[in-house]
Order: C-alpha cells, then sequence, then structure tokens
C-alpha cells in the first residue's frame, strides 16, 4: 500500500530566527514545495505569512502563492483555515473561496501553546457546509480525543459526506494530546472504517511517531512546520532533507510513495472543471 506524503512547510508559529530556511514568502514557499514534489511529496499544505513574516489570510497572498505553486508543479495544495491563533475565524474560513483541492477543518476550540485556538461549533459547521459547496475537502485535524467525537457528529449531520474521512492527528501541542505512542494507538483504534489518516508530531518526537504511522498504514507529512531539527542539535536545511527521510521511511517498510493521480483516488477529492 503506497503511503501520501505531504510536506508542510511553513506553519504558523516559528520564523527565520528559529530557523533561516523556512520559507515565508511566497517564490519562497513555491520553490520549497516543488522541490519536495520531486522527491514524492504529493500534497503541499500551506500557510501564509504577510511582508513581514506574521500569519496572515490575504487572499491575495494565497492566490499568489498558489499560482506560483501551481507554475512549478502540478502538486495537490491544502490550504490551512487555522492561519495563526491572532487571525479571525471569518477571514481563515474566506480562504476556502479559492477552492484549493482541500483546506483544514478544525472542529474544537482548544488552548494552544500561551494562547487559545478558536473554533466557534456554529462557524464550524458553517465552515464544513460552505467547503461541500465548493468541492473543497477537508482535511479534519484533531489535537484530542474529543475532537475526534466532534467530527463524527459532523458526519452524522450530513456536514462531511465526502468518503473517506481524512484526519490529521495532531500531537505535542501544548493544549492538545502528548506525542506518544499510546495517544497515537488511541486514536487510530477510534478512528471510522476506511478513513484515511496520517500522523502530525510536532517536534522531537517526529520522526519516530512518523515511523510508526506508517508502519501502522497510515500516511506522512514531513516539514519545517513540525520539525525544525533534522537531528538532535542540527537544524534542518530546508524542507527538502525531511521530506526525503519521510520518503526512506515509506520505502524500507516496503511501502512506495502516492503520485498525485493516486493521492486523488485515495481521497476522493471532488472533481474539478
Amino acid at each position: 500500500m503506497t503511503a501520501v506524503i505531504t510536506v508542510a512547510p511553513t506553519g504558523p508559529i516559528a520564523g527565520k530566527a528559529d530557523n533561516p530556511d523556512l520559507p515565508t514568502q511566497p517564490a519562497e514557499i513555491a520553490d520549497a514545495v516543488a522541490a519536495a514534489y520531486q522527491e514524492g511529496a504529493a500534497v503541499a499544505h500551506i500557510h501564509l505569512r504577510d511582508a513581514e513574516h506574521r500569519p496572515t489570510a490575504d487572499p491575495d497572498i494565497a492566490r499568489r502563492t498558489m499560482e506560483l505553486i501551481a507554475e512549478r508543479c502540478p502538486i495537490l495544495v491544502q490550504l490551512s483555515t487555522g492561519v495563526g491563533l491572532d487571525v479571525p475565524f471569518a477571514e481563515r474560513a474566506a480562504l476556502v473561496e479559492l477552492r484549493p483541492r482541500m483546506a483544514t477543518l478544525n472542529p474544537c476550540s482548544m488552548s494552544f501553546g500561551a494562547g487559545e485556538f478558536r473554533n466557534p461549533p456554529a462557524d464550524v459547521r458553517r465552515l464544513a457546509a460552505r467547503m461541500a459547496e465548493l468541492g473543497v475537502k477537508p482535511e479534519l485535524e484533531i489535537y484530542d480525543t474529543g475532537h475526534l467525537d466532534a467530527c463524527l457528529r459532523l458526519r452524522d449531520e450530513g456536514l462531511l459526506d465526502d468518503e473517506p474521512m481524512q484526519f490529521s492527528i495532531v500531537l505535542g501541542v501544548a493544549g492538545g494530546m502528548a506525542a506518544t505512542a499510546d495517544n497515537l494507538l488511541t486514536l487510530v483504534r477510534r478512528l471510522p472504517e476506511g478513513a484515511v489518516w496520517q500522523v502530525i508530531a510536532i517536534g522531537r518526537a517526529n520522526l519516530e511517531l512518523t515511523a510508526m504511522g506508517l508502519a501502522l498504514g497510515g500516511n506522512a507529512r514531513a516539514g519545517l512546520e513540525d520539525a525544525l531539527y533534522l537531528r538532535k542539535g542540527e537544524l534542518s536545511p530546508g524542507n527538502l532533507p525531511l521530506v526525503q527521510r519521510a520518503v526512506r521511511l515509506a520505502g524500507a517498510l516496503d511501502r512506495g510513495v502516492a503520485g498525485v493521480g493516486e493521492t486523488e483516488k485515495l481521497l476522493n477529492l471532488p472533481t474539478r472543471g
């Protein structure tokens, strides 16, 4: 069974002071994504930054970033509607109007480090309905067991009707579940039948839990959003080494990596005219 590799080049938290190779501007992000595509990534999880490197939901920046990526490679773009803790929900949700192939749907509010990640239930329902109207596949980001239950309620209400459901199990964020093997197993065992999933382990546990997720039949995400270091004490020189490592892990487990066309079928992405 092949594995879908997603590159997450930027994220909402780290800056160039944390890793000077972190891409923040549209052309930088597009270059990093294209290089990852050449190594086997089929999906690009995109966070946006403004000219001062701050998280933004500016539609012009989003549109420009998507255009530059499309010029460089045919990778599937997944826009983050999480954006950043200080960006209002309405601005974040408006990104789906650009009709990326996929976008994140965060089902619950939560503490997130020293801040708050606000996802009011009524707004989440409206966003889920709008994504269905636009043909944007939800990537369901769950940081705790109750987040999975919230997603299943959305499904039961008819707001998530594109099978298979696509989950990202995010571990290691302060305010969510710790990045442990036990927590990963707990959530994987509770996923609905046929779900497609990947584990996103933030920080030091990234490598071991990515390997564990692949061994359990999940997909993998790699990039500076999740891990700034290639190994202890060694900053990763860009996103590419992290993507290459994920591809090698999949190969070591006798799992090839899915191309764009296969990924479209695996995720049952809505067709585009």
